[in-house]
């Protein structure tokens, strides 16, 4: 259950970060800022979208969690450039935070119960 949540606040995260590219993208350019600088705000969160999705199908293994505070990070990061994005970024934070331990939990308790229904199985029989 943890990664079925975690991974569903990533790509949820990975569509946020998207558009809030195409704010930055946009701002930039509305702003007559260095030629470069619009496509480098694009590319850069293209790119911080892809990580969110590779961590999102990387949760089975113990990088993919890593991957995903890294994307927490980075994504409070882009407040840098977009300050809205810092609203973003303690939203999806704290939802991948919360994701970690209440699906741990959900997942120890839906472990004890497989373990009681198991017992009672062999207690009938």
């Amino acid at each position: 259950m943890t990664r079925r949540l975690a991974g569903v606040a990533l790509l949820g995260q990975a569509m946020t970060v998207f558009f809030g590219s195409l704010v930055a993208r946009q701002f930039a350019v509305a702003a007559d800022e260095p030629e470069g600088r619009a496509t480098t705000y694009l590319v850069g969160g293209l790119v911080l979208a892809g990580l969110c999705v590779l961590a999102s199908g990387m949760l089975r293994r113990r990088g993919g969690v890593l991957l995903g505070w890294a994307v927490q990070v980075l994504t409070l990061a882009t407040a840098l450039v977009l300050p809205a994005m810092a609203i973003v970024a303690l939203i999806f934070g704290g939802l991948w935070w919360m994701c970690l331990a209440q699906g741990g939990k959900i997942d120890d308790i839906r472990a004890q119960w497989e373990r009681d229904e198991l017992i009672g199985r062999e207690g009938e029989g």
